[in-house]
């Protein structure tokens, strides 16, 4: 998709939309053969220090990385070749946050620094010089659901360029956070996370780290909480239910976003590793990134992804990783809820359905 004058701040690229679309076109399955999930192997030794605050340890160890069908685990046509063939992979023990980072603790950090997000900032006509200087406005992309039912190709039918909209003002100028304090921070583009964790100590998490902690210790089954999508009738994520996108039932409990820490924890204690908001990593995006290790000896050790990004649907756009779905995830849709599924977003860009959560060494 090129870029639009009419949408000032980086919507040439599909980020958010790739990432919440999950579709690859032009891409074959990497192996046509059932996917094996070994067993998870669990590293025995502990950490050293005292637990840091807010986090739990992820023990790491040699797990079997990647996803099956998706129709075969949960009945939908959506492709997951990227995430493709399972593959193994062993990495060491780490800290990751228990929650996504939190509106309240973002602004304890912009307090501290003075930091401004990219949202915050205005466009420089440099960077986009077919845009009349007039349109260069700083903003962000907001999610807004249509009346009636819409085109499923057409992004643009409920997602808007709003100037204003910033972690500060996530619905665009007149909103705030009040009241919102334990809400998953949004609108953060990836230098705006990565910033985040420099100053609090810490990291992004790579790819292979955020999906070992996801599976908690559980090798293949294709939800952080089990095999079943409503175990007992009850949902586990805050995910979308009704006819996407202009109609969300709000079944799980909420039409938007939700709380951290609404859900049950996975077994090793960590919220919303599905849906809520999309969760950077700190590797480049492939398509081919899995077939690549998967052609080397095994087990992968520590892998932090490729050294450039490549993304077919959008030549020369790079991408990071994203994972762990949102509140927008949905059968009819995307899917990338599931445990070893992957999304991507141009960095440079944020929206109301994506934020973050942190790692740290022992």
């Amino acid at each position: 998709m090129r870029f639009d004058a009419t949408f000032p701040q980086n919507f040439r690229c599909l980020s958010v939309f790739v990432a919440g679309l999950g579709l690859i076109s032009g891409l074959k399955a990497a192996d046509a053969t059932k996917p094996i999930f070994g067993p998870t192997i669990v590293n025995p030794g502990k950490p050293s220090g005292a637990r840091p605050e807010g986090m739990v340890w992820i023990p790491g160890g040699e797990f079997s990385m990647g996803s099956g069908d998706a129709a075969e685990m949960c009945g939908t046509n959506e492709p997951v070749f990227d995430a493709q063939p399972v593959h193994r992979v062993y990495v060491d023990g780490f800290w990751m946050d228990a929650t996504e980072v939190t509106n309240a603790q973002f602004k304890r950090f912009v307090e501290a620094t003075g930091y401004v997000t990219v949202a915050e900032r205005t466009p420089r006509a440099e960077d986009f010089p077919s845009v009349p200087k007039e349109m260069l406005r700083a903003g962000s992309l907001v999610f807004s659901a249509p009346k009636d039912a819409v085109p499923l190709n057409d992004v643009s039918g409920w997602w808007q360029y709003v100037s204003g909209a910033s972690w500060k003002t996530p619905d665009g100028p007149g909103s705030n956070l009040v009241g919102n304090d334990s809400f998953p921070v949004v609108h953060v583009a990836y230098d705006d996370a990565v910033a985040y964790t420099r100053w609090a100590g810490k990291r992004l998490p790579t790819e292979a780290e955020w999906e070992f902690a996801a599976r908690g210790g559980v090798a293949g089954l294709p939800y952080t909480w089990g095999k079943d999508l409503k175990p007992g009738g009850k949902w586990q994520a805050n995910i979308w239910q009704g006819h996407f996108p202009n109609q969300n039932t709000g079944e799980d409990g909420f039409v938007g976003l939700a709380p951290v820490a609404s859900f049950s924890t996975n077994p090793y204690g960590l919220s919303d590793m599905s849906g809520n908001v999309w969760e950077w990593c700190s590797d480049w995006y492939r398509p081919d990134t899995y077939s690549v290790l998967a052609a080397q000896p095994p087990p992968a050790r520590n892998p932090t992804g490729p050294s450039e990004s490549n993304d077919p649907t959008e030549p020369g756009v790079p991408k990071r990783v994203q994972r762990g779905g949102s509140y927008l995830c949905t059968d009819q849709y995307c899917t990338r809820y599931l445990v070893g599924s992957r999304g991507r977003g141009e960095p440079s860009t944020g929206s109301n359905h994506v934020g973050f959560r942190c790692v740290r060494g022992p």
